[in-house]
């Protein structure tokens, strides 16, 4: 006889560790079935830090999610006994980004400053923007600690009575008289929900319509400062920048000794996420090296790392968060576009809701599958 769950959740990276501790909180018996390791670095739930940020230039909606995800990213700090949020003010300038997180904080009544790349260099002497550059500095900004946090979030499963087992592959699942019946490479197992975060490999996974995510490669350099003690995390505010017609990300030194840029590639590698490639190469180092020599020329040391990582988009680059379009017993979380991370905490619980009920409190009317109907 198969093993039985009230949930199962296929996926235990960012999202899926949430959902199964929020799951467990609410006493279900949970079951988390995770491919690789739990942490591991094939998706984009690892890379020791990931910005954090309360305006949203992309969309105003994600505001109060945002809003709640701090909040309980602070619950989970308290129970684990574990700094996971470091604020350290955010800077945002360029193009749309300036504009929409601009409009954020003004609907939202977020506190910030209007200042110019000036400014920005006299409080943070690292950075070298433009004189001119109209910048906006938010002091609730800062970054989370990816792997940490999931460590915590399983661990507090596992404390509730969570089950979590690595190295297991879901190869199928499908509707049954009972809920929901899994295959993986390891047996079968049988449930009345089954919550699908599969990070990039989700368009599979979760049987999705043709089209709505993609795995597409990035990748991030950590480099050596000339100055170190310019880019530690009380000097240098985390950064989201739309220079030269590119869009670059990044936080100070923390956990390794270099400070950490991404290069956000919409025209990545981008596929099968089995069949993209993963270790980085000097091509892909030269725009980062390039891009911290000429806004963070204190910076530019030996470079100390370079990783890969897999974003997720979906078309418009909007979440995807429903209930599964063919099954009444399936939930889906994909579609995180490199943004999502920071929300991890609120969609756990999001993904308990509807796994649970049926429906959430939250307002998800944007990441719904409807809207490409």
């Amino acid at each position: 006889m198969a093993e039985r769950y009230d949930v199962v959740v296929v996926g235990v990276g960012g999202m899926g560790s949430a959902a199964l501790y929020h799951l467990a909180r609410r006493g279900k018996r949970v079951l988390g079935l995770e491919r690789f390791d739990v942490l591991h670095e094939h998706g984009s739930s690892h890379g020791l830090t990931r910005i954090i940020r309360l305006a949203y230039f992309e969309h105003p909606a994600y505001v109060p999610l945002m809003r709640r995800a701090y909040e309980l990213w602070r619950d989970l700090e308290q129970e684990a006994d574990e700094q996971l949020l470091h604020v350290t003010g955010i800077v945002e300038a360029g193009g749309r980004i300036y504009d929409g997180t601009l409009r954020s904080c003004q609907e939202h009544d977020l506190p910030h400053e209007v200042i110019d790349g000036r400014e920005v260099g006299r409080r943070f002497p690292a950075y070298r923007l433009p004189a001119d550059l109209p910048a906006i500095f938010q002091p609730d900004g800062g970054f989370l600690l990816p792997e940490r946090c999931i460590v915590a979030h399983v661990r507090g499963a596992l404390g509730r009575g969570a089950v979590v087992r690595a190295r297991e592959r879901v190869l199928e699942w499908k509707d049954s008289p009972h809920g929901v019946r899994i295959t993986t490479d390891r047996g079968v197992v049988e449930a009345e929900r089954i919550v699908l975060t599969a990070g990039a490999w989700s368009q599979d996974v979760a049987r999705l319509p043709d089209g709505l995510v993609r795995g597409v490669r990035q990748v991030l350099a950590w480099i050596q400062p000339r100055r170190p003690e310019l880019f530690a995390p009380e000097r240098f505010p985390v950064f989201n920048l739309a220079l030269d017609d590119e869009h670059f990300y990044g936080f100070p030194a923390f956990g390794i000794p270099g400070f950490k840029l991404g290069r956000y590639d919409h025209h990545g590698a981008g596929g099968d996420p089995d069949e993209i490639a993963s270790e980085p190469t000097l091509e892909d180092e030269t725009p980062l090296r390039a891009f911290a020599d000429r806004y963070f020329p204190d910076g530019v040391g030996p470079t100390i790392a370079l990783r890969t990582c897999l974003f997720e988009p979906s078309p418009d680059e909007h979440f995807l968060i429903d209930r599964h379009p063919e099954s009444a017993h399936a939930v889906v979380a994909a579609g995180f576009s490199g943004h999502g991370f920071k929300f991890c905490s609120v969609v756990g619980e999001i993904l308990a809701d509807l796994a649970l009920d049926g429906e959430t409190r939250h307002d998800i009317e944007l990441f719904r599958f409807a809207r490409f109907a």
